[in-house]
C-alpha cells in the first residue's frame, strides 16, 4: 500500500496556520488528481485544498480544527483502485442527464431528437443539479436549488454559482422567514473573521483616528459617464465605474500630501513613492480589501481592469494573501448598500481609508441659485498621529476638486488651462 501524507501548504508569508472551514469530501472517499477536497480559512482568504493525487483518502482533523502550515490534514491511499461506481464531476452531469431522459414520458413512439434532448437536459440542471460542494453550502444555508442559476456545464449549479448568489442576496420572496422559536444558535466565526474583528479593535485602540468630511457634486462624472460608457466599453472591453475616477483621483491627490499614504513604523514615518490602492469588496467569507499594485500609473481602463479581476476572484474564493497585503490607502464604497453617511475605519498599517457613499438628488446653491444635483458625501478617516487636520482636509478638497473638474485628472492636479498656460 502506497500512502500520500497531505500537508498544509503555505497560503502567504506570516501565516503559521489555517483553520478547516470545511471537508469536501468524506473519510473513506475515491478521489481525483487535483479534486477540490477541503476548503480552508486563514486570516487573509479562504483557499481550496486540491488532492495531490488520486485515492482513498482518510481524514486526519475536523472541521473548525487550527491546522498548523505543514501539518498533516489527510492521507491518501495512491494503490487503491478506482470504485467501479465512481464518477468524476462529468460523469455525473452525463449520468444524470440519462436518468432525466429516463423519468421523462414517451408522447411518441419515436426517438427524441438531438435538440429536445439537449433542452431537456438544460432545463434539469437549471432548475436544480447542484454539485456536492454546492448542495453542501446550499443545506447549511439553507438554500434552495429554485433560487439559483447554474451555470456548470448544461446548467448544473456549481460552488461559484452558489457563493455568487450568497454575496449578491436574494430576492425577498425567496428570503427564508422567522422560525418562531425562541432558539438560539452559537456559530463560531472563522478565522478570517475573527483576525478581522481583532485588526479592527486594534485601529480603535492604537490610533488616533479622526474623519473629516467633505460632499462632491457628481453630475460632471455622470455625464461624463453617459457621454462615453458605450464608446469605452467597446473599445476596452470594461465598463467605466465610478471607482476608477475615484481611485484616479486619489492617487493624484495622494502625490500631494504623501503623509496621508505613509504608515507608522516604529518611530519612523513610512513614506510611499507608489500608491497601493486597496478596494474593498464584499465577498461570502466577509470584507476582503484586494490591492490594485502602482494604481498611480494606470489610465481609467487599466485600473477598471484590475477592479473586476480582483472582485470576482474575492467573490469565489480565489483570491491569494499577497493579492491583499502591501496596501498604502484603502477607498470602501458603502453607497452600494445604501448608506449615506459613516466614518470607516482604517486598514492597518495604513493610515488613511476614503470611504464613498450613495448619489441622491439634493437642493444645492449654485452662482446664488438652488438647483438640483447629484450629490455623494465623501468621508477621509485618518491617523492624526502623522496626519494634520490641514493635510487630511486639503486631500478631500483636492479629491473633491477633480471628481468635479474630471479633466484635471487628465492633466494630473493642475487645471488644463494652467497646463496650457506653462504657470
Amino acid at each position: 500500500m502506497s500512502v500520500l501524507e497531505m500537508k498544509v501548504p503555505s497560503p502567504g508569508e506570516s501565516i503559521s496556520e489555517v483553520e478547516i472551514a470545511q471537508w469536501l469530501v468524506s473519510d473513506g472517499d475515491y478521489v481525483e488528481k487535483d479534486q477540490a477536497i477541503a476548503e480552508v480559512d486563514s486570516d487573509k482568504a479562504t483557499l481550496e485544498l486540491p488532492a495531490e493525487e488520486s485515492g482513498t483518502i482518510t481524514l486526519k482533523a475536523e472541521e473548525g480544527d487550527a491546522v498548523a502550515v505543514g501539518a498533516v490534514v489527510c492521507l491518501i491511499d495512491t494503490s487503491a483502485e478506482r470504485p467501479a461506481d465512481f464518477e468524476s464531476s462529468a460523469e455525473v452531469v452525463e449520468s444524470a442527464s440519462v436518468v432525466e431522459e429516463a423519468k421523462a414520458p414517451a408522447k411518441e413512439a419515436k426517438a427524441p431528437s438531438p435538440d429536445t434532448v439537449k433542452s431537456t437536459s438544460e432545463k434539469t440542471y437549471a432548475s436544480g443539479t447542484p454539485s456536492v460542494a454546492a448542495a453542501k453550502i446550499m443545506s447549511e444555508n439553507g438554500i434552495s436549488s429554485n433560487q439559483i442559476s447554474g451555470t456548470g456545464k448544461a446548467g448544473r449549479i456549481t460552488k461559484q454559482d452558489v457563493l455568487a448568489a450568497m454575496a449578491g442576496g436574494f430576492a425577498s420572496d425567496a428570503a427564508q422567514g422567522w422560525g418562531g422559536t425562541r432558539d438560539t444558535t452559537p456559530e463560531k466565526m472563522s478565522m478570517m473573521r475573527r483576525k478581522i474583528a481583532e485588526r479592527l479593535v486594534g485601529v480603535k485602540n492604537e490610533t488616533a483616528m479622526l474623519t473629516t468630511f467633505n460632499e462632491v457634486d457628481m453630475k460632471p462624472i455622470m455625464d461624463l459617464r453617459t457621454k462615453y460608457k458605450k464608446m469605452f466599453a467597446e473599445h476596452h472591453e470594461v465598463n467605466l465605474g465610478f471607482m476608477s475616477f475615484f481611485t484616479k483621483a486619489v492617487t493624484e491627490a495622494l502625490n500631494l500630501f504623501p503623509s496621508v499614504n505613509a504608515q507608522i513604523d516604529g518611530k519612523e514615518m513610512i513614506l510611499h513613492d507608489y500608491a497601493d490602492i486597496g478596494i474593498a469588496v464584499s465577498s461570502p467569507k466577509g470584507l476582503m480589501v484586494p490591492v490594485v499594485r502602482n494604481a498611480e500609473q494606470m489610465s481609467l481602463a487599466e485600473i477598471e481592469r484590475e477592479i473586476k479581476r480582483l472582485a470576482i476572484k474575492a467573490r469565489d474564493g480565489k483570491i491569494t494573501p499577497d493579492e491583499m497585503t502591501g496596501g498604502t490607502f484603502t477607498i470602501t464604497n458603502g453607497g452600494v448598500f445604501g448608506s449615506m453617511l459613516s466614518t470607516p475605519i482604517i486598514n492597518p498599517p495604513q493610515s488613511a481609508i476614503l470611504g464613498m457613499h450613495n448619489i441622491v438628488q439634493r437642493p444645492v446653491a449654485i452662482n446664488g441659485e438652488v438647483v438640483i444635483r447629484p450629490i455623494m458625501y465623501v468621508a477621509l478617516s485618518y491617523d492624526h498621529r502623522i496626519i494634520d487636520g490641514k493635510e487630511s482636509v486639503s486631500f478631500l478638497v483636492k479629491v473633491k476638486e477633480m471628481l468635479e473638474n474630471p479633466e484635471r485628472m487628465i492633466f494630473g492636479s493642475k487645471d488644463p488651462v494652467e497646463v496650457l498656460l506653462g504657470l
